[in-house]
């Protein structure tokens, strides 16, 4: 199999395990703080990790990869993990996901800034598209109460940590292997989430098995190789192509939500959260970053 379809088939993991990753949060939120829940996957997710980088006989990653993934572990697998968990405390699956994806444009908006790519039009008017999703979803939720709209201002700090996490991955694989930016990151995720190793321990006990158990799935699956196989496409692709490949993500949620959970985003929920995705799709018309050369150190 050539680079380009390796690089579609790991995205189409990716996506698929994500899109599972918020209908797994949601069905464990009732039984674990956000918190707890981060540091369970990430255990499941560090120990899978660590045991395939072994089996592969890579070690420790180049000096010059430590900065991307320090910042990435932090970010996107420690913040992004507890904030995301916390905002599916308030709204559904779908709505998550739909919130959670005007990352790509994020993504842009931090490329201009740190890269020095500029801010092109159509990125603006894609910003201002997608904002006025945000607030009709947040509109369409107000009728719950606070909370709700609570967990639309968290999925987009979410949002913002995952796109931040992402851009600082990016140089990392210059210099590293995926499965070595991924493992070391997931680690430093685990060990920011450590505070909460207490409070994982008491509500393992009152938790049920099946529920434990999405718990280990959220860490070995959506963590563990849906990290990796994105970080394999992004090594070998350009951003704004990965960055269009998570639209599917809130369509595969609403699937498998309704199907497991028999959750349903509300109807005006749906309209802002597809704004949200055409103002994505907006900002990256045109734009096509450069590829991430894949590194050859393996």
């Amino acid at each position: 199999m050539d680079q380009r379809r390796a690089a579609i088939a790991a995205a189409g993991v990716t996506v698929v395990l994500w899109a599972s990753a918020f209908v797994g949060i949601r069905a464990a939120a009732p039984y674990f703080s956000p918190g707890a829940l981060a540091l369970g996957r990430l255990g499941a997710g560090a120990v899978t990790l660590l045991v395939f980088l072994l089996a592969r006989r890579e070690g420790l990653p180049p000096r010059a990869a430590w900065p991307g993934i320090v910042a990435s572990g932090i970010l996107w697998f420690g913040f992004y993990m507890v904030v995301l968990n916390w905002g599916e405390r308030e709204v559904d699956a779908g709505t998550a996901a739909m919130v959670v994806n005007v990352g790509p444009i994020i993504m842009a908006l931090l490329a201009g800034w740190v890269l020095r790519e500029g801010f092109p039009p159509r990125l603006l008017g894609g910003i201002l598209v997608s904002c006025c999703g945000a607030v009709v979803v947040g509109v369409s939720l107000s009728g719950g109460g606070r909370s709700s709209v609570l967990g639309v201002v968290l999925c987009l700090l979410a949002a913002i940590s995952y796109a931040a996490g992402a851009v600082a991955q990016k140089p990392a694989l210059r210099h590293a292997s995926a499965l070595q930016v991924t493992t070391y990151g997931c680690v430093i995720g685990l060990v920011v989430c450590l505070p909460f190793a207490g409070r994982l321990a008491a509500e393992v006990a009152g938790a049920p098995a099946h529920i434990t158990l999405t718990v280990v799935y959220l860490g070995v699956f959506p963590t563990a190789i849906a990290f990796t196989t994105w970080a394999y496409a992004m090594a070998r692709t350009t951003a704004g192509k990965m960055g269009s490949t998570t639209y599917l993500v809130p369509v595969v949620v609403i699937v498998i939500s309704a199907l497991v959970l028999h959750e349903v985003p509300a109807p005006l929920a749906i309209l802002g959260g597809v704004l949200c995705l055409a103002g994505v799709a907006v900002s990256r018309g045109g734009r096509a970053p450069a590829a991430v050369e894949p590194v050859t150190r393996r």
